[in-house]
């Protein structure tokens, strides 16, 4: 063993050779898959799990707070019929202006609508009555000053909202004499187009022949838009 020694250092010494370590490589094998797909069928490996999960938990959260908000709509809708159909109509003019000043901004067309039999000239002529004995009182306080605001404000937005709402009844009622001549027409296409001639598609009437339509399909009747549409 000695000389076996000896000999490998006279090699080395001759040969000038010196023994070196192996260094690593400078870079890292990094294992992208673990398991056994020698013809591909498994395709390459995805990640992105921890993504995917929380997208799916967010939208389940997203569709449970949608959920709650039509909840919340309907039970606002709810209280809201309930609320308007507690309000007993007053029968005089003096209690039908407490009436509107107690009334919620939200409620006042509905109102306007409910009781436009009572919004006559007579009730305005009471509520001008006493707008001028507020205007032309000797000594005003601060809550006549109050109420003749409130009162100018009511005022305004009655007879604006009165003005608005006949306008709109005269609208339905020719829309639903349109409508009627609409369909007892033999040749309803001739019919429509001469209404879209004469400028007589109104909004209303468009209303009507939706809900004609609607009706019609639910009722599995001979629809308008299908033969108008043969």
């Amino acid at each position: 063993m000695a000389a076996l020694g000896s000999a490998c250092t006279g090699i080395n010494s001759i040969s000038g050779f010196k023994p070196t370590r192996l260094k690593k490589p400078p870079y890292r094998i990094r294992v992208y898959c673990i398991g056994w797909d020698p013809d591909g069928l498994l395709g390459p490996p995805q990640g992105g799990h921890i993504a995917r999960l929380e997208f799916r938990r967010k939208l389940e959260k997203d569709v449970e707070a949608r959920e709650e908000f039509r909840r919340q709509v309907k039970e606002e809708h709810e209280r809201r019929r309930a609320r308007r159909e507690a309000r007993l109509p007053p029968k005089s003019n003096e209690s039908l202006v407490e009436y509107f000043l107690d009334t919620e901004a939200r409620d006042i067309e509905f109102e306007i609508a409910r009781m436009r039999p009572r919004l006559t000239k007579d009730f305005f002529d009471h509520l001008q009555i006493e707008l001028a004995k507020l205007r032309f009182a000797i000594s005003r306080t601060k809550e006549m000053e109050e109420r003749l605001v409130e009162l100018e404000a009511m005022q305004k937005v009655l007879l604006e909202g009165t003005e608005a709402y006949d306008k709109m009844e005269g609208d339905l009622v020719l829309a639903k004499q349109r409508l009627i001549k609409l369909l007892q027409s033999k040749d309803r296409k001739s019919t429509l187009l001469e209404m879209v001639e004469r400028n007589e598609l109104s909004r209303s009437l468009l209303a009507l022949l939706d809900e004609n339509i609607a009706n019609a399909l639910r009722t599995d009747q001979k629809c308008l838009q299908w033969e108008l549409g043969a």
